[in-house]
């Protein structure tokens, strides 16, 4: 192997040279990321003299420490890189394999092997995440040259442990079988210190093979080699340190019969060999480039029965011919009859054919049989044919599996040496490389820019057939069950869970559960039959969406409301119903028309409020209506709340949905009917000083404040005559006061903030409040609190507020688009429901009704609903259960009209109050009678 990589270095020096002269005016930063995803991982992109040359042109480059890392950092550190954990300041990050989802820096070039190109569904997470975060992502395994083979890789060293690995399975497999041979003293790849040691251990079983200590009834060993490429030649140069001789394929049958057994034999198969058309037998290697399914392999019956071990290293894609199926095996296995030498002592093998290395991993692939791959830490399996399993041994009957997908990490020190031999020509490009750039304007060699998966938030053209072959896989998994109907559910947050197991509770529904975060989704599906998980980005693939629409009967939208008019637009445009939580907008309005022509049915604010609130009203209103009565005033009030127990902090407060929604609420408008009276109250924070003791469930010491504009209800609710019409919403006293505080300080603010991008060097709380109350950063304690405690009116309560949350410290704001995202992310991480703390819903709704003898009578109307321990919220299950029997109604046709549709009419809310009882949802109704 030496021998390989040495002209191969002195080509690379040139290039180092000539690579320098253009791009030592650049001045840039580039970070060497540690690998954190598997255990075994040990490589890393470039080896310590890769660094030197980069530091030595005026480069900074930075290294993550990492214990695990086979080149200890100090060897970086001599080469000029600096250590450190922090490398959010390179614009051009390298690894080896994926990074997970939330150590990606957006706005980053990144390089590393994403295993996206087959649109892998493990990683289209990442994808995402990448596409989100505008990265620009450089993928090894596209770095290919003008014949289209892959120029960066760990090919070679792959074949190189595979080899070893499988002559070590080899002595294993024999010794089973009852036979000690010379390849019990070769061991696993990462058993040895360097390739030499493995090499010498290969050559000292040679030596023993040469003398004739191979037992003779085993008979003659036959390798066959798949594939020209470098995995195939680095497991070659490993067969090649035993006494082998290569022969023709069509050599194979006499050796195997009749070879000396003081030698190996080995031949290496290429695509004339094996491949033949099905119409009529031939090979033609051009046909076969543009049509592989017209042709087969006759492998099975012309090679592999005279097979010991094959070496596959030949890249299979769903298109070309399978070198073994299933029943290959089968035949394969068949024993064979005894001769009359054989002893107990002396057995023969059972079968020619004893061991696979499948070095491609590709799982169900050219070895049809190969379905799961195996892990250095249990290489090996038997597969068993007759059974279609496989079992954990190298015992019993069958093959012997090899088949680990991260080989090159056996042999971490070389493996980074020769795969930095062909990466460091092209790094001088990426590190000039500027992901918020338009990559048309990089001056990138084809090599560099063909292996761009995506780029300033998307996928590049060459590239986009991903997504074509995602909603494609997603198509086939969402229509395989006949007969079901179908619905697609948007979000996969607080409230989803509910929804999901109402509507899964009926064996004909299937719910497909979209989300931004995948794992969000996977995990929901795992607790539900028929329930399939599929990541959307509503902002970033309307495609998608429209192809999901298109699948389903009904779609769920449990998204902020700001998308609600997106979704119902493709809804229309497929004729497929909806359902919605939210509040019906102004630009949901304009959709009634389109609905009804569309024959679609869009119910809107059908969770808790609005949902359940317009429910316990209109039963109420419609009744008085009936008995002859009036309503004279309606006032509703809902909030979601810690259970009492739980609310031990300042704010008296946890999320249980969107923190950024909660906070954003404080300083929104409200408009309100009180005594005959509009009262509006501005935008800004206003609405916190309107805030009311509300005393009709002392115990809970609440107050109250409006929620947006009350009066539009009058005429919907039919409530026109009302002197009094408020909505609210609760909270515990003390809350309306600390959020105040955040409101006086400007921290309740939506505008974008460049000093707490993610891009930007971290900034403390004390530095954010300075900027708020015009101080410079470098202020002392004393008159930084001071200046805070007269910004918030002096307010010890507010001031112990701040303290509490740790935001007079030096503690780092969370990065953040604004200072009110920032803040959201902050008390979300401080206020977070813990394991086994719960919600509650507190609902009131009180109408006052004059009836026709003049008696005045006050309906009071109570929700009260605690979440469940471990289990679902009260948020969710009163925000999604509404949502999950509307859509139950809507799809067995119980909702029937078309267009826009709210729950305020009977025939809806009554039997969506009715089923909501059935799901433990109680409500009171008391009354006050007056002269």
């Amino acid at each position: 192997m030496l021998r390989l990589t040495r002209p191969q270095a002195r080509s690379l020096r040139g290039c180092f040279c000539s690579q320098k002269r253009f791009h030592h005016h650049h001045k840039n930063v580039m970070a060497i990321r540690r690998e954190d995803i598997n255990v075994w991982e040990r490589r890393a992109p470039l080896a310590p003299r890769h660094v030197k040359e980069i530091t030595a042109a005026g480069h900074k480059v930075l290294v993550q420490p990492s214990n695990r890392r086979a080149i200890h950092e100090r060897y970086y550190e001599k080469a000029g890189a600096i250590i450190q954990e922090d490398i959010s300041e390179a614009s051009l990050i390298i690894g080896v394999k994926r990074p997970p989802e939330e150590k990606v820096y957006p706005h980053k070039t990144y390089a590393f092997f994403s295993h996206t190109i087959k649109a892998q569904e493990a990683n289209m997470g990442l994808l995402d995440d990448i596409l989100k975060k505008e990265v620009r992502l450089i993928d090894y395994e596209k770095m290919v040259d003008a014949n289209g083979f892959r120029i960066v890789a760990f090919g070679q060293w792959a074949g190189v442990a595979g080899m070893i690995n499988i002559l070590h399975g080899l002595g294993l497999r024999f010794l089973a079988l009852g036979h000690h041979t010379p390849f019990m003293h070769i061991g696993m790849a990462h058993n040895y210190r360097n390739v030499s040691q493995a090499i010498q251990a290969v050559r000292d079983c040679g030596y023993e093979i040469s003398l004739g200590l191979m037992p003779k009834s085993i008979g003659p060993l036959t390798f066959v080699f798949t594939g020209t490429g470098n995995v195939s030649k680095g497991a070659q140069e490993i067969i090649n340190e035993l006494p082998c001789e290569f022969v023709e394929p069509h050599e194979l049958k006499e050796v195997s019969l009749s070879g000396d057994m003081t030698k190996v034999y080995a031949t290496v198969l290429s695509r004339h060999h094996h491949l033949v058309r099905k119409s009529d037998g031939v090979y033609d290697p051009l046909e076969y480039e543009h049509h592989p399914e017209l042709y087969t392999s006759h492998f099975r019956v012309s090679v592999a029965p005279y097979t010991t071990c094959l070496i596959n290293g030949i890249y299979w894609d769903p298109q070309t011919p399978r070198l073994l199926r299933r029943h290959d095996a089968q035949r394969l296995l068949k024993p064979i009859r005894p001769s009359a030498a054989a002893t107990e002592g002396s057995p023969e093998l059972p079968h020619k054919l004893l061991a696979i290395c499948d070095i491609s991993a590709d799982t169900g692939g050219s070895i049809e049989f190969m379905t799961e791959c195996t892990t250095i830490e249990k290489p090996f399996c038997m597969y068993d044919a007759d059974q279609h399993i496989d079992h954990d041994s190298v015992e019993g009957t069958g093959i012997l599996m090899c088949s680990i997908d991260n080989l090159p990490a056996q042999l971490p020190i070389e493996a980074t040496e020769y795969f930095g031999d062909r990466l460091f020509p092209y790094i001088w490009e990426m590190l000039s490389s500027d992901a918020r750039r338009p990559l048309d304007e990089e001056d990138f060699s084809p090599q560099v820019k063909d292996a761009v998966i995506t780029s300033n938030g998307g996928l590049t053209p060459k590239f986009e057939y991903i997504e074509k072959l995602r909603e494609k896989r997603e198509k086939e998994q969402i229509l395989r069950k006949g007969g079901m109907k179908r619905v697609l559910l948007l979000g996969s947050g607080y409230v989803s869970g509910p929804v999901i197991e109402y509507l899964t509770r009926n064996t004909g529904i299937q719910v497909t559960v979209a989300s931004v975060l995948l794992s969000q989704a996977e995990e929901l599906a795992a607790k539900y039959p028929n329930t399939i998980p599929v990541m959307l980005d509503v902002t970033s693939q309307e495609g998608h969406m429209e192809s999901l629409v298109k699948d389903h009967d009904l779609v769920i939208s449990m998204l902020p409301y700001g998308y609600h008019p997106l979704v119902a637009k493709h809804c229309i445009n497929k004729k497929v119903n909806l359902v919605t939580a939210s509040y019906l907008s102004p630009a949901m309005k304009e959709l009634q028309k389109s609905a009804e022509e569309a024959g679609i049915t869009i119910v809107n604010e059908m969770g808790l409020d609005p949902g359940i609130d317009h429910m316990l009203a209109m039963e109420c209103i419609d009744q008085a209506k009936a008995d002859g009565a009036t309503v004279e005033f309606y006032t509703s009030y809902c909030g979601g709340l810690p259970a009492p127990e739980c609310s031990d902090n300042p704010l008296r407060y946890k999320f249980s949905w969107s923190p950024y929604g909660v906070l954003l609420n404080t300083i929104s408008p409200a408009v309100f009917l009180k005594d005959g009276q509009v009262i509006e109250i501005p935008a800004g924070g206003a609405l916190l000083e309107s805030t009311i003791p509300m005393d009709f469930l002392p115990g809970f010491n609440l107050e109250g404040f409006p929620n947006r504009d009350s009066t539009k209800y009058a005429e919907p609710y039919g409530i026109q005559s009302a002197h009094t019409l408020i909505r609210g919403t609760l909270r515990f006293r003390g809350f309306s006061s600390a959020m105040s505080g955040f409101v006086k300080l400007g921290l309740i603010n939506t505008e974008p903030c460049p000093m707490l991008h993610h891009t930007a060097a971290p900034v403390s709380w004390k530095a954010l409040l300075c900027k708020q109350v015009g101080l410079p950063a470098s202020v002392g304690d004393e008159a930084f609190q001071e200046a805070v405690f007269e910004r918030i009116d002096k307010d010890n309560f507010r001031m112990e507020m701040l303290k509490w949350f740790g935001m007079l410290s030096e503690e780092a704001v969370p990065h953040a688009d604004s200072i009110l995202g920032a803040v959201a992310k902050h008390l979300e991480a401080r206020l977070a429901f813990d394991k086994g703390e719960r919600d509650m819903i507190i609902m009131r709704n009180d109408v006052g009704i004059r009836h026709s003898s003049g008696e005045l009578e006050t309906k009071h109307i109570s929700l009260v609903v605690y979440g469940e321990q471990n289990g679902f919220s009260a948020m969710a299950k009163t925000v999604g259960y509404p949502a999950a029997i509307a859509a139950s109604m809507v799809l067995n046709g119980e909702i029937s009209t078309k267009g826009l549709v709210v729950p305020m009419t009977k025939d809806i809310y009554g039997p969506v109050l009715t089923k909501l009882k059935e799901e433990g949802l109680q409500f009171t109704t008391k009354s006050t009678l007056y002269e």
